[in-house]
């Protein structure tokens, strides 16, 4: 097999089923077609699955690597650091919603072991990632990182801060592309409450306004553009971001800003192009809750293999 990646989630995602009694895996498993296979859910909230709370060591250890298949080493650090902050955000609440690390769940759609289709998800507060594989081939889309507290700090300096990268090259690209180029990628001077596309299973077309063409800002504007966006598809493991990377090349950029462009201010960016949009919000009074987003609207949740997949088999 060229990409180990689709392998790699056949032998977690069986491994996991392993570990599971009767009941864990009548929680976990679910028939392809069903309808929950199509959920973005970032909330903190009960959702289809099996949750981590209720597993044994042996397949907890598991669902994190099943997780792991899909995430790149640092994407995979952002994502504990996640997992993690449900305990920090539960003390800041004085313990009055009795958040826990452990409240995560894993849902598989299909039998890895023996499906041409299958799909699986990863997801609980601040964290939802979605696979599907269709004929060995991996589609990595939507997938969610979260995080409150966004900034941890001690003295002034931050002790945690799982998505600092993705705001500050953000502001970078803002800043680079001066005076003309912010006025059209500024969209808002009130940001959203939250990013725009929530949690809907669809994103009909693009978001408006698109703000500034990539083609408009400039050298060191577009360079730091393409950083942005690399920043997101390296979320992935090396062979899928590569070719998400080689999919997107040549095609045109949008970028869009809303809300305060000073630090600590409620902001919000977005990126958009041929088959992708990254979100990103800050947006609570204190500027301290950050959500980010990778998604392909015409591919969430495996709609672009499944049309291939369709067109094969007719």
């Amino acid at each position: 097999m060229d990409d180990p990646v689709p392998e790699r989630m056949r032998t977690a995602a069986g491994a996991l089923l392993a570990t599971l009694d009767e009941p864990a895996r009548a929680a976990a498993g679910h028939a392809f077609d069903d309808e929950g296979r199509r959920w973005l859910e970032y909330r903190p909230r009960p959702r289809p699955g099996v949750c981590l709370a209720d597993l044994d060591r042996a397949g907890r250890k598991a669902a994190h690597r099943l997780l792991a298949t899909a995430l790149s080493p640092p994407a995979y650090a952002q994502a504990m650091t996640v997992v993690a902050l449900e305990e920090v955000l539960d003390r800041a609440e004085e313990w009055r919603r009795g958040r826990h690390s452990g409240d995560y769940w894993v849902a598989l759609y299909g039998d890895p072991a023996r499906d041409d289709r299958w799909a699986w998800r990863f997801e609980g507060h601040h964290l939802s990632v979605s696979m599907t594989v269709v004929d060995d081939e991996v589609s990595p889309a939507p997938l969610f990182l979260g995080a409150n507290p966004a900034t941890v700090r001690h003295a002034g300096r931050p002790v945690s801060r799982p998505l600092g990268i993705e705001e500050d090259l953000g502001r970078e690209v803002l800043e680079a592309i001066g005076p003309a180029g912010r006025a059209a990628a500024i969209i808002a001077d009130e940001a959203p409450a939250d990013i725009v596309s929530a949690t809907r299973p669809a994103v009909d077309g693009p978001l408006t306004p698109l703000g500034v063409p990539g083609d408009r800002l400039g050298v060191t504007g577009r360079a730091l553009l393409d950083q942005l966006v690399a920043l997101y598809l390296d979320r992935l493991p090396g062979e899928l971001a590569v070719r998400e990377a080689d999919r997107l090349a040549g095609g045109e950029l949008h970028f869009a800003w809303a809300g305060s462009t000073r630090p600590g201010g409620r902001h919000y960016y977005r990126v958009q192009g041929d088959d992708l949009l990254i979100e990103y919000d800050n947006t609570t009074e204190d500027g301290n809750h950050a959500h980010t987003v990778l998604r392909r609207p015409a591919g969430d949740f495996g709609a672009d293999v499944l049309a291939a997949h369709r067109a094969r088999a007719h």
